[in-house]
């Protein structure tokens, strides 16, 4: 079963047509990287839409869907509605935009419009399990950061910039191969590493000191997230303390993590051990996130999920502790959801690092 089949699987019976048009969703199913056009899939046969900026790479890329050059594209829209005996039209309602629903809306007046959230649920729910492809890709992106992650323990010392640390790993990552960053490098020092996502200085690394570093590689399009918290020397008692209730909290929720239990109960094995210890206030964010397409996707591990992890679904694990003023740590792996386990796609040592 292909992916626009896999889709209308999803869908009421009454969908007789889709309207791809957010760029992460088009490059899902047809493998093209662009910042233009539709995909428009019935139950029969996909096609898509994009201009002439695009025509030539999609004809050579593009072996899910029939491509067409956009030239008058509710004109083109119409006559694919008419051969297909089409009426009811499921649009992406996260991110189609309210003006874009009223153009399509009055161009395309005889047909019926679906503005519920089902077919971004429906896309959503099958980007959340990882076929071998996607996984490759993810894994690949993982290495990049990975091996960024050794050689950034060698640039780091006393008198570095926070700012230079990231630049460093960012020009270091798309050295090795990556096609873009996930997300702006966070790379923090000293106090202000109780920021979660703190955003990089010209504060300058002092010896005794913790440096977080939250990063990631995109390959393929498919996106890489970790987070290590390593000292510039020695760490004190408090601060090697710390570290080693994140690392017992994130090996827990390790142990814990595999098909058929709640996001939420994978997030409160962790969360209880960080509670137990005492540093429960200190503990503000979600335990991890789904990465794919995206950096952030489905599913999610926080308090207030109830969705139940599949098989298949790559998540993070990502406890921290906060202190605010003082020091923070972050330790995140990413895993794939197995049946009764899952299997860590991170390889970088967790221990804690003096460098």
């Amino acid at each position: 079963m292909n992916r626009f089949e896999s889709l209308f699987s999803h869908l009421s019976d009454e969908t007789d047509c889709v309207f791809i048009t957010s760029d992460v969703n088009r490059r899902y199913f047809t493998g093209m990287k662009s910042s233009a056009g539709i995909v428009v899939a019935f139950r029969s046969k996909a096609y898509l839409i994009i201009d002439f900026r695009y025509i030539e790479k999609a004809r050579l890329t593009v072996k899910s869907a029939e491509v067409i050059e956009q030239k008058n594209l509710f004109s083109q829209l119409e006559s694919l509605l008419k051969e297909n005996n089409a009426v009811n039209i499921a649009i992406e309602a996260e991110t189609m935009t309210v003006s874009e629903l009223s153009a399509y809306k009055q161009k395309l007046s005889a047909y019926h419009f679906n503005d519920s959230s089902m077919l971004s649920n429906a896309i959503g729910a099958l980007r959340s399990i990882k076929d071998d492809e996607e996984i490759q890709c993810i894994q690949k992106a993982q290495s990049i950061a990975e091996n960024a992650f050794e050689q950034i323990l060698k640039f780091i010392k006393v008198g570095v910039t926070e700012r230079e640390i990231a630049l460093k790993l960012d020009f270091t990552m798309m050295q090795l191969g990556a096609e873009a960053l996930s997300f702006e490098t966070i790379a923090l020092s000293g106090a202000n590493t109780s920021m979660p996502h703190g955003v990089p200085s010209d504060r300058k690394v002092c010896r005794g000191e913790f440096v977080l570093m939250d990063f990631g590689a995109v390959y393929n399009g498919y996106h890489s997230d970790m987070t290590r918290t390593v000292c510039v020397g020695k760490p004190d008692p408090e601060m090697e303390k710390v570290y080693n209730i994140v690392l017992e909290a994130q090996k827990t929720a390790l142990s814990y993590a595999k098909a058929g239990i709640k996001g939420s109960q994978l997030d409160a094995v962790s969360r209880d051990v960080i509670a137990k210890a005492g540093y429960g206030n200190f503990f503000g964010h979600a335990l991890g996130h789904g990465v794919g397409l995206e950096i952030h996707e489905l599913p999610v591990a926080s308090p207030k999920s109830d969705k139940i992890l599949k098989t298949g679904s790559v998540v993070t694990i990502e406890p921290g502790i906060y202190i605010p003023g003082k020091f923070g740590v972050r330790i995140e792996d990413f895993v794939i959801i197995t049946e009764k386990s899952c299997r860590n796609l991170t390889k970088s040592v967790k221990s804690i690092i003096s460098l």
